[in-house]
């Protein structure tokens, strides 16, 4: 029988009635059972964060900074069994799972580092004779606690951007991870638990959808901080009221091809951004827009690299793409790229389905208004067009709902500032693809990706307070 894992509240392990099983998306065994959190024991969270809050605000940052240490060193400490958890509560290829966890370690070490320069300025005020001698002294301060809501997708990792940079400034947080790989988020517990963080400056529930209204609607947590669909994320908007927000909301990233573009690099880097993690990342490679001259070039080098992608068991080492997280989800990406060959697209590679395996799949002749096109797949599709201009490629990648991050490959410096000075998204990545992110760089979109950054130091200043304090200079 499956362990129960218990939630955590106020640093003290818990139990609920209700049960969650936690399965493996390869093969549907049970990994393990949660205990699911009800409302009750949200609003006990809720309470836990806000007593701890009294103590964090004014906790040392050496302190701070301590526990960030300490926990990354305890998860360096349990690498290979975390990275097993990802990879059977998640289907993620087990390769992939250890960068991971390589990952969520940097991500509390910037904090970790980010939580010694809180810094401030002076401003000099008297700029006019009525301003008068005075000076002003800003600072940051925490903003209070903390809800955040995290994807299945990275639940390691984008736990650790979610709870590193709340706790970097001060502040406490209650966790909800997602209900399909909540295995790691607890953890994580475990392991600030076992650094010393203050009982109640992290609260890990995983409780259902329906329980866990609270953590948006109550005013007693100052900002919600969301990764997540677009559909989720806007409700979220909605229903906050006066807290601070901050949406990750996905996209359907788009890549631009130049003629004088090193091709085999492209390729390379192509067929990685489209289909790692079987494309179930908010910035996977989606649509490939290849200059008319070089189309051909590289629509034969990239199928061909697609189609010796290694689908299969994510423990498998030679495993290259995994399951997607649930059949339903596999579904509806066969059912979307039914769609779009009814309506004229030709598959060049995959399209097919097994369970929750589907192929790394290439289509081209998409129309627009497909749904792989203009909507987020999150699935190992990647469309292929061809385009005359670089105006033109640009109008294209902007023809879309979303805007987190782009790319283009080109030796061209002006058109490479022509593509960040016009791409609408939050990110242009020049030769590479919109895959790319490190830790501490902002990350975040516009349009229906959302709004505010992550990224430790961003993240912190979304989480922090701006204060000024004047002072009347007796010289």
């Amino acid at each position: 029988m499956a362990e129960t894992h218990a939630f955590l509240i106020g640093g003290q392990k818990r139990h609920a009635r209700e049960t969650l099983e936690v399965r493996n998306p390869f093969n549907d065994e049970v990994v393990g059972e949660v205990s699911r959190p009800s409302a009750e024991h949200v609003d006990d969270g809720i309470r836990s964060a806000v007593t701890a809050f009294s103590e964090t605000r004014s906790l040392p940052s050496y302190r701070r900074a301590d526990i960030l240490e300490k926990t990354a060193s305890g998860i360096r400490n349990r690498k290979e069994d975390m990275a097993r958890v990802l990879c059977q509560e998640a289907g993620k290829p087990i390769r992939h799972a250890r960068g991971e966890v390589d990952r969520a370690i940097c991500t509390l070490t910037l904090a970790a580092e980010e939580a010694k320069r809180m810094e401030g300025e002076a401003i000099p005020l008297d700029i006019t004779p009525a301003a008068g001698n005075r000076l002003g002294i800003v600072r940051r301060f925490p903003i209070g606690p903390v809800a955040g809501i995290s994807p299945f997708n990275f639940p390691l990792n984008l736990v650790c951007h979610k709870v590193a940079p709340a706790l970097a400034a001060g502040n406490t947080i209650v966790l909800k991870p997602a209900s399909s790989t909540p295995l790691s988020a607890l953890m994580l517990g475990e392991v600030f638990t076992e650094a010393g963080a203050v009982p109640g400056s992290i609260n890990v529930l995983p409780c259902s959808a329906r329980d866990a209204g609270a953590l948006v609607t109550d005013s007693r947590l100052k900002m919600v901080t969301f990764t997540g669909s677009a559909e989720v994320g806007w409700k979220i908007k909605a229903e906050s009221g006066k807290k601070r927000v901050c949406l990750e909301l996905g996209g359907n990233a788009a890549l631009i091809i130049e003629p004088d573009a090193d091709m085999k690099v492209a390729v390379e880097r192509s067929v990685l951004g489209g289909y790692a993690y079987a494309g179930q990342i908010c910035i996977s490679l989606q649509r490939i827009y290849i200059h008319e001259s070089v189309y051909d070039d590289f629509n034969e080098a990239f199928v061909h690299a697609v189609q010796k992608i290694k689908l299969g068991d994510p423990l498998l080492e030679t495993t290259d793409v995994g399951p997607m997280i649930d059949e339903a989800s596999a579904i509806q990406t066969d059912a979307w790229v039914r769609e779009a060959v009814d309506a004229g697209a030709r598959v060049l590679a995959g399209g097919e389905r097994d369970g929750t395996l589907v192929q790394p799949t290439v289509l081209e002749n998409v129309p627009r208004d497909a749904k792989v096109s203009c909507e987020e797949v999150f699935a190992p599709v990647v469309v292929l067009e061809k385009y005359a201009t670089i105006e033109q490629a640009i109008d294209k990648v902007n023809d879309s709902r979303y805007g987190l991050q782009a790319g283009i490959f080109t030796r061209d410096i002006e058109k490479a500032f022509l593509a960040f000075n016009r791409i609408e998204a939050g990110g242009v990545i020049v030769n590479d693809i919109p895959t790319y992110r490190v830790d501490h760089m902002p990350y975040g979109g516009v349009k229906d990706s959302g709004f505010g950054r992550e990224g430790v130091r961003y993240a912190l200043e979304e989480m922090t307070e701006l204060k000024i304090m004047v002072v009347k200079n007796a010289l």
